[in-house]
């Protein structure tokens, strides 16, 4: 993990432990310097990929803020950290109906830009997502073994993003999300609890390393009366 990504963890548990609301204000910049050890450019870089994420917000001259918009139940289409992360005011579970290595199919290799296909296995994982025990989400993945070496039903069964940023120390380094609305099919809706023809929302994301290698390509497809989702909007330039 980078020493940035532990700073901008160390200050998302310092929001949190110091139970901090919309608009409070962080130590400045000079303080985390000092405090967390690192150079200013360290901390820039953890705060900048904070404010990408919609935890907080630079006003020049005047310091670093909580943002502290995000609705109660709502999933950050931009937060990496997955489901356990965005939605972690809720118990959220797995269901995994399979979990195979196989070899790519034409829409993996697309989207993972895999260079040669015969010599790469992916890992397919399909999942039922739950929360609060109702299912919200029916998710297909595929992972590039080549960077993700193991996976297993418990794994599966939990967090795989915790999994991949924490045990394997893989930074994520963002994301690509392409949104829209659809049909249930039959087999979706019976996991869902829904009705064949009900609508959904579907989306298609492709993960990536800090070097820009894709290792996770996934399809989702959403309860519509179950998820909410928001964007928050961000300057990405440094303030300071």
């Amino acid at each position: 993990m980078a020493k940035y990504e532990e700073v901008a963890g160390a200050l998302v548990r310092y929001i949190n432990e110091n139970e901090l609301n919309a608009d409070d204000k962080l130590p400045s910049i000079q303080e985390m310097v000092d405090y967390y050890q690192v150079s200013k450019n360290t901390v820039l870089s953890a705060l900048n990929d904070l404010e990408k994420q919609g935890l907080i917000y630079q006003v020049r001259g005047s310091g670093v803020y909580v943002r502290g918009n995000q609705r109660k139940g709502y999933i950050n289409l931009l937060n990496l950290g997955g489901f356990n992360s965005t939605l972690s005011q809720f118990k959220i579970d797995s269901k995994v109906l399979s979990l195979e290595l196989i070899a790519p199919t034409d829409e993996a290799v697309e989207n993972l830009k895999i260079d040669d296909p015969a010599k790469t296995k992916v890992y397919h994982v399909t999942r039922i997502r739950y929360i609060e025990g109702r299912p919200f989400c029916v998710e297909e993945s595929y992972f590039d073994k080549d960077i993700i070496p193991y996976l297993s039903e418990e794994i599966a069964s939990n967090s795989i993003f915790d999994y991949i940023t924490e045990d394997l120390e893989i930074p994520i380094g963002y994301g690509d999300h392409f949104l829209r609305v659809g049909k249930l099919k039959a087999e979706q809706a019976a996991h869902l609890n829904l009705s064949e023809g009900d609508p959904c929302l579907k989306t298609e994301s492709i993960f990536h390393l800090n070097n820009g290698k894709p290792f996770d390509y996934s399809k989702i497809t959403y309860h519509f009366e179950e998820t909410q989702f928001f964007i928050q909007g961000a300057s990405t330039q440094y303030r300071y």
